[in-house]
């Protein structure tokens, strides 16, 4: 079995310890940067996004891979460098002003990751401001919004404000979710994009990012 094969496996049963060594075992005989980040963690954390989009797998499934996978790729991060490894895009993320629930974020994050977009997590209760500010200031192309609160909502067309206000709405994407949103909600408030689930919001960014 080739390691990158391995170093996927062993991602998707969330055995970060055994995903460091093997990264760095390829590492030592010459498997490109980008060959086992493609190859290896990203392909074992895509599989485990599908098999979440089918519900083959569960939360906590997902919590253990995405840990192997940022185990391994700390290991990573500085020869990608080297090499001149982009990440596929960049996105910001937060759960908006007013509401503190992040599992549903965090999940949204780790799918992201788990495409090789690079994720600016701003945290809870952040506001409209920050979102555009740190869009602005970080050069990101998506910016991601969650809610769980039907109260929290409206902050979500505040960020569409005031991302028009900056003018920044002709290069940076808005996208929502959380319980109490839907698509009629997304058309709205004038926002790009909701996606039910989080690995359908890390394949609708990474298509924003490409765009």
């Amino acid at each position: 079995m080739s390691i990158l094969v391995e170093i996927s496996e062993n991602l998707q049963k969330g055995k970060a310890k055994i995903v460091k060594e093997l990264v760095q075992k390829a590492l030592d005989e010459g498997i490109s940067p980008a060959e086992i980040l493609n190859n290896g963690l990203l392909s074992g954390m895509g599989v485990i996004g599908e098999k979440f989009k089918n519900n083959e797998v569960f939360v906590p499934e997902v919590l253990v891979a995405a840990r192997a996978m940022n185990m391994g790729a700390q290991i990573l991060k500085p020869h990608l460098a080297d090499a001149g490894v982009v990440a596929a895009g960049k996105v910001c993320i937060g759960t908006v002003q007013g509401d503190l629930h992040d599992i549903g974020k965090n999940l949204v994050k780790m799918m992201m990751e788990g495409k090789g977009l690079e994720v600016v997590d701003l945290g809870t209760d952040v506001s409209a401001e920050t979102f555009v500010k740190t869009a602005i200031e970080q050069n990101c192309q998506v910016i991601c919004c969650s809610a769980l609160l039907t109260t929290t909502m409206n902050v979500m067309a505040e960020v569409v404000k005031a991302a028009d206000a900056a003018g920044i709405r002709d290069r940076v994407k808005i996208m929502i979710g959380g319980a109490p949103i839907n698509q009629e909600f997304c058309d709205l408030i004038g926002a790009d994009c909701y996606t039910v689930d989080a690995a359908s919001a890390a394949d609708a960014a990474v298509a924003f990012c490409r765009g």
